[in-house]
């Protein structure tokens, strides 16, 4: 495995593994335990995915010390405000039967995200959350969190992959020192990824998956990655990205797929964040 440091020093494995839209606990629970026996310790799940207390089960059934791991949730818009993020973060931790967590993000930048973020600085401040950062933040809604907090946050979890490299945000990430994170690394296969000629080419010269190749081209760009499957065999596949590298001229074919474009919806679309909004109105329950 390789790390990143984050902008506290904490060490974060910049390969995970993610459980969004994995509701059912069962599977979920199996899952996150093929994944531990496959060699993943960087769990990546969020209070709206509804599968906390089965990531809390597979990692207590795993039998791997708490210290190895690095989990992280993410704070949902119903739960956004200083007293209702609090009362969120000590049921996430319930549910995953943790004394703390390793990262805690802000999911949406949506309702009182202030108040939710002030909320994580008392507990970073407190030790109870190791990092804190934010998910799906603009640059321009980031930009502004970062100028009037307390605490710069430490991982802005963004739409990252080959189709929407995200170049420009991430240079204004590393200005702040907040580390990149790629959520959706295969862009849910959209744009035909997985048989895309260029990536499939380059994979070749290494007997390497066109999967392989996307995660690996963000790695080597220092974007940490969080591939979701419930196949064991390609968590394996997703798993064996550090035996090889990619050259500079692999590296500038890849970077000519960017469309700078989102494969799903942009938060400056009114349509979307009504949907988001009004999603997030109704809770959890």
């Amino acid at each position: 495995m390789e790390y990143v440091t984050l902008n506290n020093g904490v060490q974060m494995p910049i390969l995970g593994y993610g459980v969004y839209q994995i509701p059912d606990q069962d599977e979920c629970e199996k899952c996150v335990l093929d994944a531990i026996s496959v060699g993943y310790r960087s769990i990546d799940t969020a209070q709206a995915y509804r599968n906390e207390e089965a990531v809390g089960r597979a990692i207590k059934k795993s039998g791997v010390p708490r210290e190895e791991f690095f989990i992280t949730t993410k704070v949902w818009i119903s739960n956004a405000g200083y007293e209702k993020a609090k009362a969120s973060i000590e049921e996430s931790l319930e549910k995953l039967q943790l004394d703390y967590l390793d990262l805690l993000l802000i999911h949406q930048p949506f309702n009182d995200y202030y108040g939710t973020y002030r909320a994580m600085e008392e507990y970073y401040k407190a030790g109870k959350i190791r990092a804190i950062g934010v998910s799906n933040f603009y640059p321009d809604r980031y930009i502004d969190l970062v100028q009037f907090s307390e605490v710069v946050p430490a991982v802005n979890q963004v739409e990252t992959h080959v189709f929407n490299q995200q170049a420009k945000a991430h240079e204004i990430m590393k200005k702040y020192n907040t580390q990149i994170e790629s959520w959706g690394p295969f862009a849910e296969g959209r744009n035909d990824l997985f048989t895309n000629a260029t990536l499939q080419e380059i994979g070749n010269q290494y007997n390497k998956s066109t999967a392989q190749v996307a995660l690996r081209f963000l790695i080597q760009r220092g974007v940490v990655v969080i591939p979701k499957t419930v196949n064991k065999d390609r968590m394996v596949q997703n798993f064996n990205v550090f035996d090889f590298r990619l050259t500079a001229q692999d590296m500038k074919k890849i970077a000519a797929l960017d469309t700078e474009q989102s494969a799903f919806f942009s938060h400056y679309d009114p349509q979307t964040v009504e949907f988001l909004t009004e999603y997030g109105k109704k809770g959890l329950e």
